[in-house]
């Protein structure tokens, strides 16, 4: 058993610790070692484990015991639902695109891009060298690090047009993450009971902030070019909505790529009704044959209020993102910020500010743009060639998704069950519909782990179809 794990040797030790009457001493660490031919450092992790369950105690300068275990009742959490009250709104967390899975499994299902997709040297140092900065001692100002404020700005304003005023630095309030932003601009910028038009299908995850802030979600039909502008001019002029949450860059889930056109358009229309835009560039990072071009950086009267994240583009860990706003709007983003978290962690500000500026990050996103279309590419080929029956009838020119249509009448959670028992763990694309879906429909994320995989996934998809069809 020389090379047994700590968890093994946990086991074995539960088992053994079960049938001891509470109170037994356990053998020393060294007869431990002994037995099941372990290193020390092995049997203390086992050891540790068994006393998180409670089911051992170290008393110190005596030894390790089974402990007195007492029969508890499980308790009732019953009273809460009335102490509580209705729930505030529709609170639909969607948990295929956060489930973790196994590493044995292709999952189409992520949300984020696989580590070898993300400049892992480069945030490793960045953060060595925060941690031995003053951002690891030092309270940051409320409205972010001003080097990461200005970098921000002048992203934005690389893009503006020559008659639009760029943005400044003051202009941005630094986030923990567009999750978080996004919740605090709909509470600021709409507010409780309030409609709120939206994209439809869109990021479910916006869904998810909308609920909780309690707006009321208008949804807009959208497809491949964005969203239909006559029922956007219809939605305003019925529900007197104040703002509109959208992609315009590499929607998700779609991948919709908005032309200037409908950019322009939408525009005009936020303008006519005194409305402010809210555009989620989640994006901005992942073009493949199409360049991000913001239409914050179009506009500069205010009606766009501009959201950028640095999350998925530099790590998980890096929880940093930033909204852009000018005006009243601005202000009252910054106060709910305030009341929300006070502040961003200045050493996450500094890490992502210094990964950001250094020249390795310029030639990353080079290698990304191949990356990504290989994994693209590679998935498009397989599902026509071996699931025909997901039909990807837009190509994204950017993103981290493919939009496949499924037959109409498929039983979503058999499909779903039978893909997973091959080890193909795929998201329902109902969860990207703030309304009812239109349709079935699956979002498969190329940019996970293992895409040499993704022809024997395909094929495993495409038999389940059949069977599911049959």
């Amino acid at each position: 058993m020389s090379d047994n794990s700590s968890s093994r040797i946990a086991e074995a030790l539960k088992a053994r610790v079960s049938a001891a009457a509470p109170g037994t001493r356990l053998p020393s660490t060294r007869s431990l070692v002994t037995d099941y031919r372990a290193s020390p450092i092995t049997i203390q992790s086992a050891l540790r484990s068994l006393a998180a369950q409670g089911l051992i105690e170290s008393r110190p300068g005596v030894g390790t015991f089974v402990r007195h275990r007492t029969e508890l009742r499980p308790a009732d959490y019953g009273w809460q639902s009335a102490a509580l009250g209705p729930a505030p709104g529709a609170l639909r967390p969607n948990p295929s695109a956060m489930r973790d899975v196994p590493n044995d499994v292709t999952a189409f299902n992520a949300g984020y891009p696989d580590r070898e997709l993300l400049p892992g040297r480069l945030v490793r140092a960045a953060l060595a060298r925060a941690a031995r900065s003053d951002a690891a001692v030092v309270r940051p100002p409320a409205a972010g690090l001003p080097e990461l404020q200005a970098w921000f700005a002048q992203e934005l304003g690389a893009s503006s047009l020559p008659d639009v005023p760029a943005p400044v630095a003051a202009d941005v309030v630094i986030l923990p993450g567009s999750q978080s932003g996004l919740s605090s601009l709909f509470r600021a910028l709409v507010g409780p009971g309030q409609p709120l038009l939206m994209e439809s299908p869109t990021y479910w995850g916006a869904i998810l902030a909308a609920a909780s802030a309690g707006v009321r979600i208008i949804p807009i039909p959208s497809g491949p070019n964005g969203p239909d502008v006559s029922e956007l001019a219809r939605a305003f002029e019925e529900t007197g909505a104040r703002a509109f949450y959208a992609q315009p860059t590499f929607a998700n889930p779609t991948g919709a790529h908005w032309t200037q056109n409908q950019g322009d358009r939408v525009l005009d229309m936020v303008r006519q009704h005194g409305a402010f835009l809210i555009e989620d560039d989640w994006a901005h990072d992942f073009g493949i044959t199409a360049e991000p071009a913001p239409l914050a950086a179009r506009d500069g009267s205010g009606h766009v209020v501009y959201l950028r994240s640095l999350t998925k583009s530099l790590s998980p860990s890096l929880r940093v993102a930033a909204v852009i706003a000018r005006g009243p709007a601005r202000e009252r983003i910054m106060a709910d910020r305030l009341a929300e978290s006070m502040y961003v962690s200045g050493l996450l500000q500094a890490a992502a500010v210094d990964v950001v500026t250094q020249s390795g990050w310029q030639a990353h996103l080079r290698t990304l743009k191949n990356h990504l279309k290989s994994r693209r590419d590679l998935l498009l080929d397989s599902l026509r060639d071996l699931a025909p029956a997901a039909r990807v009838a837009h190509v994204p020119a950017g993103g981290l998704n493919l939009w496949a249509r499924l037959p109409d009448g498929t039983d979503m959670g058999r499909l779903v069950r039978d893909c997973e028992a091959s080890g193909v763990v795929i998201a329902d694309g109902a969860g990207w519909f703030p309304a009812e879906a239109s349709a079935p429909f699956l979002r498969l994320n190329y940019a996970g782990p293992n895409p040499a995989a993704f022809p024997r996934a395909a094929r495993v998809l495409g038999e389940a179809l059949q069977r599911n069809d049959g």
